[in-house]
């Protein structure tokens, strides 16, 4: 069973570029990244991005949750995952597109506080 992965290159300056603004932690972007790309809705085969970022391991990343994390994740590919597709394979998939997404609805939101708000539906309140 393998216990870390690799982030592309991007996510790890993404990641980096939020959490110097934020003060947020990979171990938390992370979360948000998944959440994002699982709410994407669309299908996360055929995925590729290189392995030039981060390496996070596997607690980490899902922690006492991963039980709940590879259910959404089967839940989204609409199937269930052997062990090595869904660790690394579609976390890995998950967090690199999530880290895109998370990375524009941070900078339309321009600040924490607001990106916080938008997140949970709130809109333009602060």
């Amino acid at each position: 069973m393998i216990f870390k992965l690799k982030t592309a290159a991007k996510t790890a300056e993404i990641f980096e570029e939020i959490g110097r603004k934020t003060y947020l932690k990979p171990y938390t972007l992370v979360k948000h990244a998944i959440a994002w790309s699982l709410k994407e809705g669309t299908p996360i085969d055929g995925y590729h991005s290189d392995t030039n970022g981060l390496e996070l391991n596997r607690q980490t990343i899902t922690g006492e949750y991963d039980t709940y994390f590879k259910v959404l994740v089967e839940q989204a590919a609409g199937r269930p995952l052997t062990e090595a597709e869904y660790f690394p394979q579609y976390v890995k998939a998950h967090i690199d597109r999530g880290a895109l997404i998370l990375e524009s609805k941070y900078k339309h939101a321009g600040n924490l506080d607001r990106y916080i708000l938008e997140s949970f539906g709130v809109g333009d309140t602060v």
